[in-house]
């Protein structure tokens, strides 16, 4: 894969992410709220998180010297 397209993959996943920041505040807000939305929106952050970083490790990955 080209780095240009990781690249834009990055910010892509980054840009979701913070979104879901931003629904999980507003979530929080309203009370009450739907504790299996919150779930839900929470684990797909986890996810989210998850292919950041390794799409991280490969655009910059470790040199150890």
């Amino acid at each position: 894969m080209r780095v240009s397209l990781l690249q834009q993959q990055l910010v892509a996943l980054k840009t979701e992410h913070r979104d879901l920041d931003a629904a999980v505040e507003v979530l929080l807000e309203h009370r009450p709220y739907d504790s299996l939305k919150l779930q839900r929106l929470k684990k797909r952050k986890l996810i989210l998180k998850d292919q950041i970083a390794a799409l991280e490790d490969q655009l910059y990955p470790d040199i150890i010297a």
